[in-house]
């Protein structure tokens, strides 16, 4: 493939990623991908063989956290989709841990992609650089609104460095993106079919409702996208003349977590005995929360409501989302499938 013309994702052992490349190998394109170490080459192309054949599928090593590899990743490319940003499961104790990488990172790729004279990149953002610093709403929030990183009473680090990274990489494009063209795109909390153990912290939403874990249901809520539409979502942005400069949400209607737990209840009887009816009072999740760190790190999202709205994705690209309840549906039963419930 060295004399063809490749579109670049980065990040390429994520779960969002991984939809990503099988799409635009899928659609005859030549795909480079970014791992930060070549060691897992075998098991990225794997993964990914188990939704389009990988033969036109390039892999190359680069590190967020690093300038070496970027300028020969974007070598050659038309497009850069930047899904890449780090995602984890416990709350760091540090910002920087989420936040430098996740910025300096956006802003090396967006940099060498103008170098290497790339026509277009789609960023991967967040509703967490829409929704958050701005406490619980019935109105649903739309790309023209953005979180306010300064009031840490209602975000994590993982909102913040989501936040951050988008306001840096447009002000970025605004001052040194000369003729590359940016699209950020605004996922609500991505679930859908897992193909393997590595995968979204999105899906613990719906693995912890069916493993067994959980003695109740606290009242946190999400808008929920699946994988595979925001995957069509960055490819879509990727081709249309008109996200030029645009922000998207790629979301549908937020879920309380008691609404995820009725449908796998309702829809996935081989789950239902396990997935809990009782809703813990939010007095209790915060005297929980002495002992589970995971669950301290999220208080801030309890009893609120963040709806958003995708209306402008729809509209304006043609974005024709699952239901909520087919996303959850397609989770659980996947995690089935895999034994990965238990």
């Amino acid at each position: 493939m060295a004399d063809s013309v490749y579109i670049l994702v980065t990040g390429g052992s994520g779960y969002v990623a991984s939809f990503c490349i099988a799409q635009l190998l899928n659609d005859g394109a030549n795909v480079r991908a970014t791992i930060r170490n070549l060691a897992r080459a075998d098991e990225v192309r794997s993964t990914i063989s188990q939704l389009a054949p990988v033969e036109r599928l390039e892999l190359v090593a680069a590190d967020l956290n690093s300038d070496d590899g970027w300028a020969a990743a974007c070598e050659d490319c038309n497009a850069v989709l930047h899904v890449a940003s780090p995602l984890p499961s416990n709350n760091p104790k540090d910002d920087d841990e989420l936040v430098r990488p996740a910025r300096e990172g956006a802003l090396r790729v967006l940099a060498a992609a103008r170098d290497a004279e790339v026509a277009r990149v789609v960023m991967t953002s967040s509703t967490a650089a829409v929704a958050y610093g701005h406490g619980s709403r019935s109105q649903p929030w739309t790309e023209a609104d953005w979180s306010d990183p300064t009031d840490r009473s209602d975000s994590s680090a993982y909102e913040r460095s989501k936040m951050l990274a988008e306001r840096a990489a447009w002000d970025w494009h605004a001052r040194e993106g000369g003729a590359l063209e940016l699209v950020t795109i605004c996922p609500g909390a991505v679930i859908g079919p897992v193909l393997g153990d590595d995968f979204s912290a999105s899906i613990d939403i719906v693995k912890k409702l069916i493993d067994g874990s959980l003695p109740g249901i606290p009242r946190f809520d999400w808008p929920l996208v699946d994988v595979r539409d925001i995957a069509d979502l960055h490819i879509r942005a990727l081709k249309a003349p008109e996200a030029k400069g645009q922000r998207f949400i790629g979301a549908g209607p937020f879920y309380w977590m008691a609404d995820i737990a009725t449908v796998l209840r309702e829809r996935v009887p081989g789950v239902a005995a396990k997935v809990p009816r009782r809703q813990l009072p939010s007095w209790l999740v915060r005297l929980s929360s002495v002992f589970d760190p995971v669950i301290r790190g999220r208080l801030f999202e309890l009893d609120k409501e963040r709806p958003v709205s995708a209306e402008k994705a729809m509209r304006d690209l043609g974005w024709k989302p699952r239901s909520n309840d087919e996303a959850i549906i397609a989770t659980a039963k996947s995690l089935v499938e895999r034994g990965l419930n238990n």
